[in-house]
């Protein structure tokens, strides 16, 4: 790789939710490796700083306020102060909605920051291209007030990809112990969504939602994959506020060591470290499980495979099962086609 002519932090702006700040991970490894410093990151979620714990390519996570005014919160002042601080590197805008961006551009211009240093990823994917190759457009450019060949692009870019902390992995060891799932394989489930993490927004989930699979689907799914592999320990995961529904479909599917887990962002990566495969809906854990390096079965809403489908790290592989042109709403999937993908993963990894 490369030595740029002087290290330089870049800058990258994002307000995305969980996957796309996980798909973000392949710009900035990238970004890191060309400038010399790893990245400051500004979005709007509490869970970024969590997302990229451990990363060596970010240094810090700025967390903003999705939609109040600029001036309301003084998170604002201070992400003016890291803008400005951070001169003369560069800053990487890789917003695509039109009023997110709108609002990153006023901060830019209260910070006066000098727009020759900003580089912007305005439209979006072009026609045919992954959400993650139009972030890598994104970072192979140059802003104007920099020459390029000072800071040559370094060798592919890789997966996305998290770390898990030593910590971390021994509170996950202490609980398999507890549970008694120590040498058993474990086959994560994802049934929820964005749109499953609060009672009001479960409520619209239940509607019309390109991302819900009915719970009869789900049952003759996992009796199958019991079936096929009766030592497996069966997860439904989701985050603490999904209990309630968890407990809901696990009363529903009526399979006997059917598991029921609630766990935070930094348990679940954890998780995934050590997990045979997982079966998820097209949500940010599953870019979170190809992250970990763990096989996974995707099953897709509305938005097309090469758009969104994750990519997987290391030796795993993802499956992904409907989306367009064949199916617009996941619920348009045959349970036995979802097995079918399962089955086709990779070798599982014992715990």
């Amino acid at each position: 790789m490369s030595t740029p002519a002087r290290a330089l932090q870049p800058v990258v702006i994002l307000f995305g939710r969980v996957g796309d700040m996980i798909m973000l991970t392949s710009a900035l490894r990238l970004l890191h490796d060309r400038f010399g410093r790893p990245c400051q990151v500004i979005g709007a979620g509490p869970w970024n700083r969590e997302l990229y714990r451990g990363s060596p390519d970010v240094e810090r996570c700025w967390t903003l306020p999705r939609h109040l005014p600029l001036p309301v919160t003084g998170a604002w002042l201070a992400v003016l102060g890291v803008l400005r601080r951070s001169a003369p590197g560069p800053v990487y805008v890789a917003e695509t909605m039109p009023r997110q961006a709108a609002r990153i551009r006023r901060l830019l211009r209260l910070g006066g920051i000098d727009v020759r240093r900003c580089e912007f990823l305005e439209g979006g994917p072009a026609d045919g291209e992954h959400y993650i190759d139009a972030l890598l457009r994104l970072a192979v450019r140059t802003p104007p007030i920099l020459a390029a060949a000072d800071y040559p692009l370094p060798g592919p870019a890789g997966a996305p990809r998290l770390f898990t902390l030593e910590t971390e992995r021994s509170q996950r060891d202490a609980l398999l112990r507890e549970r008694g799932w120590n040498g058993r394989p474990l086959v994560l489930i994802q049934p929820g969504t964005a749109r499953t993490l609060s009672a009001r927004s479960r409520r619209r989930w239940r509607g019309d939602n390109d991302r819900s699979w009915p719970v009869e689907r789900w049952r003759e799914l996992l009796h199958a994959v019991h079936a096929r592999e009766p030592q497996a320990v069966l997860i439904l995961r989701g985050a603490v506020s999904e209990l309630p529904l968890l407990h809901q479909m696990h009363a529903a599917i009526g399979l006997e060591g059917l598991e029921v887990l609630g766990l935070g962002l930094r348990a679940s990566f954890a998780l995934m470290e050590v997990a045979e495969s997982m079966i998820t809906m097209d949500t940010g854990m599953a870019h979170a499980a190809a992250a970990c390096g763990l096989p996974v079965t995707v099953i897709m809403g509305a938005m097309p495979q090469w758009r969104v489908l994750p990519r997987a790290a290391a030796q795993s592989r993802v499956i992904g099962v409907g989306g367009p042109p064949a199916t617009t709403r996941a619920d348009q999937i045959p349970a036995e086609a979802v097995f079918a993908a399962w089955c086709a993963l990779p070798a599982r990894r014992p715990v």
